[in-house]
């Protein structure tokens, strides 16, 4: 049994003839008639009355509907799969650090879900460590962050953006009135400060300014915890541009002179494994979107 040959036998019911029936299937009639008499071979049951009217026999009229669902499902089925094929269906999971969840990403979660309206979006937020692990396991498809922890090899990595780092403390802190000299601070002005690390401290690793996470008196891994301990002025810390909230009240965000560093965001997939079509076409918009649309 041939799906063309369910279809041709609707063409004739739902024409009621074989001769227009044969124009809708772009056949001839006696290729058409041929269809529905290896069909009903098949079933080893006539569908229509003898003659050249298109009346369904009773077996006929009791394969209608059933035949009809059948259609009808496969080509939902088939729409489906094309829709998936060109990235308008489907699912697609990220991991993204917690600082492009609150400034970079629902922008360009707008723009796509615009675009395709119809694509399920895990999201999830880590730590730098987490998200390449995620990545790693298959438990994503994207991720978004800084690669550092990753091995390239493993990577097909596209840098975003710059984000540089800075110092964090109370707007009252000394060292916010230092700052306003020299438009920034280094690193031997923050050794007086009680320090609080947290994991994008490690940026500060293999620079001259690696002696403040060696001296911290707090580690904190929690975002949420750690502007906690920074407005009950237990200490400072160094973060991302784009970890610090834009409307923080109590808090400022100094520009770190010396070291001057900054952290490379981009957008990652295994290099060795392809991607589903809609998270082929976030990969993409993103990476459009940001380079015409964000500035740090």
């Amino acid at each position: 049994m041939k799906l063309q040959q369910l279809r041709h036998f609707l063409f004739v019911v739902e024409e009621g003839g074989f001769r227009v029936a044969a124009n809708r299937a772009n056949r001839t009639q006696a290729a058409l008639s041929a269809s529905i008499k290896e069909l009903e071979k098949t079933l080893d049951q006539r569908l229509f009355e003898s003659g050249n009217k298109a009346t369904l026999t009773p077996f006929g009229e009791s394969c209608l509907p059933k035949i009809q669902q059948f259609i009808s499902v496969y080509q939902a089925f088939e729409e489906d799969l094309r829709a998936t094929a060109a990235g308008d269906k489907g699912k697609i999971r990220i991991a993204s650090v917690p600082s492009l969840v609150t400034k970079l990403l629902p922008s360009v979660l707008v723009a796509y879900s615009k675009k395709y309206p119809d694509i399920e979006i895990v999201l999830i937020d880590d730590n730098a460590v987490g998200v390449a692990n995620r990545l790693l396991t298959g438990e994503v498809d994207l991720a978004l962050g800084n690669c550092t922890s990753i091995n390239q090899t493993d990577i097909d990595f596209t840098p975003l953006i710059s984000d540089p780092i800075g110092v964090v403390c109370l707007k009252s802190n000394a060292l916010n009135h230092e700052s306003r000299h020299s438009q920034g601070l280094k690193w031997q002005q923050l050794m007086a400060e009680p320090f609080i690390y947290n994991g994008t401290c490690r940026l500060l690793e293999n620079t001259p300014a690696e002696v403040l996470n060696r001296k911290a008196r707090y580690t904190v891994e929690n975002i949420t915890s750690l502007f906690s301990l920074l407005r009950n002025d237990l200490g400072i810390t160094t973060l991302p541009k784009l970890a610090f909230p834009s409307n923080e009240p109590e808090l400022v965000w100094i520009n770190l002179l010396d070291p001057s560093l900054n952290r490379q965001i981009g957008i990652f997939k295994l290099a060795d494994k392809s991607i589903s079509p809609p998270a082929q076409a976030f990969y993409e918009l993103c990476v459009t979107y940001v380079q015409e649309h964000y500035l740090l």
